[in-house]
């Protein structure tokens, strides 16, 4: 929304600026994600409902309720005893932006899912209505708004990433149309318990085999216990989700401000619970030398595109995609509400203890799945439009051959009369002759 700030204007007035100034102040207050194709969620846990309006949506797909349905299960209460027990269909409408025969319009698309298993009283009820919970939004929200919604939590409740997910259905929809793009999750750590699994082989299938949503079956059965342990307890526990997009093109993303990851990590970390980001090799690259660390280039024998025969950079190097698998992690601390008793205080600062009510996941990793895909899928087709505007407005005219050979896994080049860079490739490679290059950075 952009509004005309007076004190701002009147302060340039008082600094001998024009009277004619004009000046504009775009104000956001935190519930809308993405710049082409944008989202504003809107509703609370505990309110009527929850939504989600999405603007930027190319007109032309063919989009059915069922398949924004399909991604809402995945993240919906009540899936298994690891999660929360609250009993929600979470079932969508949509309620614009589509013709009658399930066109996109190109015009806002509005989604609604209506709340049906509120327990306010869980909150209301008892100490939860005047206490903070410790480590929960509660008393940031108290100091910033002057006023919380007590009851679930408000939007600091999971329950907003319903429009999230079901805007990032359409999303994945819009990737695999392009170039078949897939974005998929997994829970690859609970606690200390870690997992084995090929981030080029593993499929949706695969991680939603079971409960805990991780596809290597033998650490899934160790975290489902450790989580049935803490869960027996009152407690909560934490981990890491990985997402890997694969079939991604070179070239999303900017050098700057806007690196893809940059985005990435704004995206997944508004999630609720999420406390750490790393992209590809992460920390644990800053164990390695630039040697050990570098991903060397090679030229695919099949496609002739050029490629790195590693993936240490996740898939983004320069802040700008190189057409390799994406690989994020996504940290989830404990959720925040417990059934053991903690110290805490209340609003007018009385010091007391607390134990939580209501129903709360022990883990929010299963659930977290689908939200991260949701946001990982946003951004990336957020960043998409913007290639599309900026540097694919106006096809590339250049001869073949003095264009870059192509960059990534989908990229094919085309014969450029190619056979003479293939045998100086080979002839250094032979020669174990590295190419002597001067690099001047700051």
């Amino acid at each position: 929304m952009t509004v005309f700030n007076f004190k701002v204007w009147a302060f340039f007035l008082l600094c001998g600026a024009s009277s004619t100034l004009s000046l504009t102040l775009t104000m956001g207050t935190g519930n809308s994600f993405g710049r082409v194709f944008r989202i504003s969620t809107w509703g609370e846990s505990h309110g009527g409902g929850v939504g989600v309006v999405l603007d930027g949506c190319p007109p032309r797909i063919r989009l059915t309720r069922e398949e924004v349905q399909v991604d809402l299960d995945r993240r919906r209460p009540g899936q298994s005893r690891i999660t929360t027990p609250r009993n929600e269909a979470d079932a969508v409408e949509i309620i614009s932006g589509l013709t009658a025969n399930g066109i996109t319009l190109g015009t806002p698309i509005a989604m609604l899912v209506r709340n049906k298993d509120q327990r306010s009283s869980d909150y209301l009820d008892n100490d939860m209505s005047v206490a903070y919970r410790p480590s929960h939004a509660d008393a940031t929200y108290d100091a910033k708004y002057g006023v919380r919604a007590i009851a679930g939590g408000g939007r600091s409740s999971a329950r907003e990433t319903i429009g999230r997910v079901a805007a990032g259905a359409i999303a994945r929809k819009i990737l695999k149309m392009y170039n078949n793009i897939e974005v998929l999750a997994y829970v690859s750590k609970v606690q200390d318990i870690g997992s084995n699994v090929d981030d080029d082989g593993f499929t949706m299938e695969d991680v939603d085999s079971n409960i805990v949503r991780c596809p290597d079956p033998e650490a899934a059965e160790r975290m489902i216990a450790r989580i049935d342990e803490i869960r027996k307890q009152g407690n909560s526990i934490g981990g890491v989700v990985t997402c890997v997009v694969r079939n991604v093109p070179a070239g999303l993303g900017a050098p700057v401000f806007d690196k893809l990851e940059a985005d990435l990590a704004k995206a997944c970390m508004s999630i609720p619970a999420a406390k750490g980001f790393e992209s590809g090799d992460g920390f644990a690259g800053t164990l390695l030398t630039g040697k050990q660390h570098n991903d060397e280039f090679y030229i695919d024998p099949q496609t002739g595109a050029t490629r790195t025969k590693t993936n240490r950079s996740g898939g983004i190097q320069g802040g700008i995609s190189n057409g390799e698998n994406i690989v994020v992690h996504v940290a989830f601390k404990p959720t925040s509400t417990i059934g053991q008793a903690q110290e805490t205080v209340t609003r007018d600062g009385q010091v007391v203890e607390l134990r939580g009510k209501g129903r709360h996941d022990p883990c929010v990793l299963p659930r977290a799945v689908p939200m991260v895909e949701a946001m990982v899928a946003l951004t990336l087709v957020d960043h998409l439009m913007m290639q599309q505007a900026q540097c694919e407005l106006f096809p590339n005219t250049d001869a073949v051959d003095i264009r870059p050979n192509p960059l990534g896994k989908t990229a094919v080049r085309i014969n450029k009369g190619a056979e003479s860079t293939k045998h100086s490739v080979a002839e250094a490679a032979a020669a174990r002759a590295p190419i002597s290059q001067r690099v001047d950075e700051e």
